[in-house]
């Protein structure tokens, strides 16, 4: 098979870059995102848990309906599954 006429490199030679300035590939998450995220989970069920003891006495959450409270509860905790997505 006869071979091809194409311009052959005999050593690879890199790209330019600018001096000093090279990509630093991110790996991994930022160090607040675990924390935040573990917050997160555990006020959320921190604050379902405390309104089904003790929700009748506590004034902010006896001013709410049982569903606004357990729905607050659970945003919190969506955020922190919001958040285990961005972790790596």
């Amino acid at each position: 098979m006869p071979e091809s006429k194409g311009r052959k490199k005999d050593v690879y030679t890199p790209p330019p870059t600018q001096k000093g300035e090279r990509k630093v590939a991110r790996l991994g998450s930022p160090s607040w995102l675990a924390p935040t995220m573990v917050t997160l989970f555990v006020v959320g069920l921190a604050y379902i848990v405390v309104f089904y003891i003790a929700g009748s006495s506590i004034p902010v959450m006896k001013d709410l309906s049982a569903l606004v409270n357990v729905g607050i509860g659970f945003a919190l905790i969506m955020g922190g599954f919001f958040l285990a997505t961005k972790w790596k």
